[in-house]
């Protein structure tokens, strides 16, 4: 949904259940869903002041709210104005569209061979059952194929969420999606939230960077296009180098998909070394992006915290010349920007009342701005997808055609034509011409006409925040034949869907941006996280305008190069790393103003960008003091000046460690597996609860940006968790589960457990801590005597099917399982052994802990430990506002506790 669901927004929308007036936080769970969020107010889930029960009351009673009247006069008068080319029909049905309920979709998440396993669950097993069912005396239409979704891997249903949520007949089919969902198998988006990712021509290698991320499912669609084929090349390569001369893929293995073949992407023996940077300007938004990313257990991946309209330039090496300064341009950029929404009508209901011009008139400057960087961050030769869910051309058309403008024009960005990409979607050409209604609800033609109204006018002041670049092109300037029609606008009539906005631009070469006009600006709108204005309060108005020449000059690209076009490479190293160029170029005018150039010297101070967070007169950060050196201490854990929150560092361990020479010994990690791209996350640099693993890219951006006022947030897999150990010969550190798809095939023989029995595994996953002491271990069968003989601590389970033919249960996986004295233990948090019993044994017994003596019911444990857990469906666009700020050192809740592994030692040795 481009941000639909929040004003710069990963498996999701929000509920059916839509009310006119603010929550509060004691509402039911089904009543208190208002845009998007569930427990409002400082009690709520997710606020400051509750607990994580967002102050529920099972006993209060349900709250019903006002029907919003589906009317707005002023919007439904400026879009049939916009619309009056479409034939009478079918502006008909575009409002009819608008006014029915947004059917639900969902899509199959993950590598192509795992998403396809479970795809096949919904066409075998939930769809007949569906399909039997009658609701309101009608037979209720099952979930059908999206027709322009590759490999059929996104589906959509008519049935509103609220029914599937709390009609008995679905009660399987809606333990089926929370089950997937909780585990990334299955991610809740709306349909037209997945074309811009589609759209990017991403390929094996590519860097990637989304601007405006949260809640992150358009960047999980962009990391599972990265690591696309990994698993089928890395297998190429370890059965090469484990004896096998040719190298043969396994016959599973065998695809058509080309990113499979080694040569896609063989610089890293088949490892993917793609990078996605997802981006967000809130922080709290941004920790909601590592919630939804880490389910895809990504090396490749860096989460930052930075407004879009000032991205920082990244360092990277240059092995050709290591004292000059390398930074890093992107193949492929997202720019789903913020905006009005009012493409989410159908979801967003609340739009229809709170509907106004002004809306899109204030995000206008912002939207170029991030359009305008995105573009400078791009490499010659790739592509920028632009997107929102408004159908509004001032956010549209207008801001496409303004960055083309300011970054030299269609000599240097073209406009692709998708019309052949993803055959089966219907789309309409975006507009040519248009008109602007201002805050009056005036309709204006051209900039002409606002200038000589201006003129009329007492006291000069250009109506409504109204700006050149909102018009279109003027005829004799260098973008007048612009070939906007290759824009794609997405109509909700056409497909049952939202209203969405996509274009794909072109970087043909580097250019040297124009600065924004010296004019009286109307305010900037701050991105404050928010992108797409609907779920969220959108951007506010101001009602007092700012001058932009309040803004603090700032050092930008163009002004510390000479005339020529020159390329961000190649900027000197004291230029302050958060580049607001797109910002600053309004200061631009006053020359005296800016810094002249310093020597390039790595001693050189760098500034540092204020963020929202901390007061300022002008509407964009502003320069701050110089950044601290290493040898300063070590800043307040809680905020950083002018950095908001603190974030632990990132620092990278020598291969030559003692931790990592001993858990390289300990499992025999072939020399294949590289060892020096570990990291912790402390100011000491020293393991303490976890170890960390990145990408070679990753580990480099990471590294050399230390110390540049770069808002890191999250990168990495956390693939090592500290463990208290029976004895002193066993490794203290655990493998973590979201590590072992990474590290299992470079793992010895001796530490591995292979299981081929489906009712093995079973019951591995339903009972914790089985026991296998004495003849206990014989009830574990196939595995029983390997268990009892392998030494103590974490290893390897290997599943190998032994029937190719059972379709329940032919996937080979890899689990972390922790042998103790007496017991064994499957290291998988609950929601993941819940999955796998439904997925392969469609299996809905709870968990039974072997380790507690006296075992209590299952929902007072859950209320022992102080969980309030929400049966309904929870799709990332409504999660979003829920999230809880995670810490990165939170084990696994079915790790055995130090307390246990201590006794059963004390039992082995008496």
């Amino acid at each position: 949904m481009g941000r639909g669901n929040r004003v710069c927004a990963p498996f999701f929308q929000t509920s059916a259940l839509l009310f006119s007036t603010s929550p509060t936080s004691f509402l039911s769970k089904y009543a208190n869903i208002y845009k998007g969020k569930r427990g409002g107010g400082r009690g709520g889930r997710g606020g400051r002041g509750g607990s994580r029960g967002g102050g529920r009351d099972s006993h209060r009673p349900y709250q019903t709210y006002p029907e919003v009247v589906k009317e707005n006069k002023k919007l439904e008068t400026y879009y049939n104005t916009l619309l009056k080319d479409l034939p009478e029909e079918e502006q008909t049905a575009f409002w009819a569209a608008y006014r029915r309920e947004l059917p639900n979709s969902f899509r199959f998440a993950g590598s192509k061979g795992h998403a396809l396993a479970v795809k096949r669950l919904l066409q075998t097993r939930y769809i007949p059952e569906i399909t039997s069912i009658t609701h309101d005396g009608v037979i209720v239409e099952a979930p059908k194929v999206v027709p322009w979704y590759p490999d059929d891997l996104a589906w959509m249903m008519t049935t509103p969420k609220n029914v599937v949520r709390k009609f008995p007949p679905f009660a399987k089919f809606q333990r089926f999606l929370v089950s997937e969902t909780s585990v990334g198998n299955i991610s809740r988006q709306e349909v037209v939230s997945m074309i811009p990712p589609l759209l990017m021509d991403l390929k094996p290698g590519m860097t990637v960077l989304d601007l405006c991320a949260a809640p992150g499912s358009k960047a999980a669609q962009l990391l599972e296009m990265i690591h696309r084929g990994e698993e089928s090349r890395i297998r190429q390569v370890i059965s090469g180098f484990a004896g096998d001369a040719n190298g043969v893929v396994k016959s599973e293995d065998k695809q058509e998909d080309e990113a499979a073949r080694l040569e896609a992407d063989p610089s890293d023996d088949g490892r993917a070394t793609g990078m996605l940077i997802a981006n967000d300007a809130d922080y709290k938004r941004s920790h909601m992006l590592i919630h939804q990313l880490k389910r895809l257990s990504s090396p490749n991946m860096i989460v930052t915290n930075h407004d879009a309209t000032m991205y920082p330039a990244l360092r990277i090496p240059n092995p050709e010349n290591p004292s000059k300064p390398n930074y890093l341009k992107f193949d492929r950029i997202l720019a789903d920007v913020p905006c009005s929404g009012d493409g989410t009508l159908r979801k967003n209901v609340n739009l229809w009342k709170d509907w106004t011009p002004g809306s899109a008139l204030g995000l206008h400057l912002t939207q170029v701005r991030i359009l305008v960087r995105a573009l400078q961050m791009l490499k010659p030769g790739g592509r920028v997808v632009y997107s929102t869910c408004s159908m509004n051309p001032v956010e549209n058309e207008s801001v496409v055609a303004a960055a083309i403008e300011r970054c030299g024009g269609p000599e240097k960005i073209e406009i692709l034509d998708c019309s052949n990409e993803l055959p089966g979607l219907q789309r309409k050409p975006g507009m040519k011409k248009w008109q602007i209604m201002d805050k009056s609800e005036r309709l204006w033609n051209t900039w002409q006409e606002v200038e000589e109204y201006t003129k009329s006018t007492e006291d000069g002041v250009t109506p409504s925040r109204l700006v050149e670049s909102m018009f279109p092109p003027a005829e004799g300037s260098d973008c007048a034949d612009l070939p906007l029609d290759r824009c794609m606008r997405v109509y909700p009539h056409q497909q049952d869907t939202g209203g969405f906005f996509i274009t794909a631009l072109h970087k043909k070469a580097e250019f040297k941006a124009k600065p924004e006009e010296n004019r009286k600006q109307p305010p900037v709108a701050r991105t404050n996280g928010q992108s797409n204005g609907a779920t969220k309060r959108p951007l506010e108005e101001e009602d007092e305008e700012k001058d932009d020449s309040s803004v603090k000059k700032l050092k930008v690209e163009e002004e510390t190069v000479q005339d020529e076009v020159t390329p961000v490479e190649e900027l000197p190293a004291p230029v302050p790393e958060p580049v607001p160029e797109v910002v600053a170029e309004v200061a631009a005018e006053e020359p005296k103003e800016v810094q002249p150039e310093v020597a390039k010297t790595e001693e050189a101070p760098e500034a540092e960008v204020k963020t929202e967070e901390q007061p300022s007169e002008s509407t964009t950060p502003a320069v701050a003091t110089p950044a601290a050196t290493d040898a300063q201490a070590v800043p307040d854990r809680k905020v950083r000046q002018g950095m908001g929150p603190y974030e632990e560092p990132f620092k990278y361990l020598s291969p030559d460690h003692e931790v990592i020479k001993d858990v390289t010994k300990f499992y025999k990690i072939s020399e294949r597996f590289p060892t020096d791209r570990y990291m912790v996350r402390n100011a000491m640099g020293e393991p303490a609860k976890a170890i960390y693993y990145t990408s070679a890219l990753v580990r480099d951006i990471l590294s050399l940006n230390e110390g540049r006022q770069v808002k890191f947030v999250h990168g990495g897999v956390k693939m090592f968790v500290k463990q208290d150990a029976p004895s002193a010969e066993v490794c203290r550190w655990r493998i973590q589960s979201e590590g072992m798809p990474i590290l299992h095939g470079y793992i010895g023989e001796e530490r591995v457990v292979v299981l081929k029995k489906k009712e093995t595994l079973k019951k591995l996953l339903i009972e914790m801590f089985p026991k296998i002491a004495g003849d206990e271990y014989k009830k574990l069968e196939e595995i029983g005597e390997r268990v009892r003989d392998i030494g103590l601590g974490c290893c390897v389970l290997r599943v190998e099917p032994e029937d190719p033919t059972d379709e329940d249960f032919n996937e080979h996986m890899a689990l972390p399982l922790w042998k103790s004295f007496h017991s064994l233990n499957l290291m998988l948090p609950k929601e993941d052994r819940s999955a796998m019993l439904l997925r392969i044994y469609n299996d809905t017994t709870p968990i039974i802990n072997m380790g507690i003596k006296k075992q209590l019911p299952e929902e007072d444990l859950k209320e022992k430990k102080g969980e309030v857990v929400d049966e309904e469906m929870k799709d990332a666009e409504e999660v979003k506002e829920e999230a809880e700020v995670k810490t990165e050192d939170v084990e696994v809740p079915d790790a055995p506790a130090a307390e246990e592994v201590k006794e059963e030692a004390k039992e082995a040795t008496a």
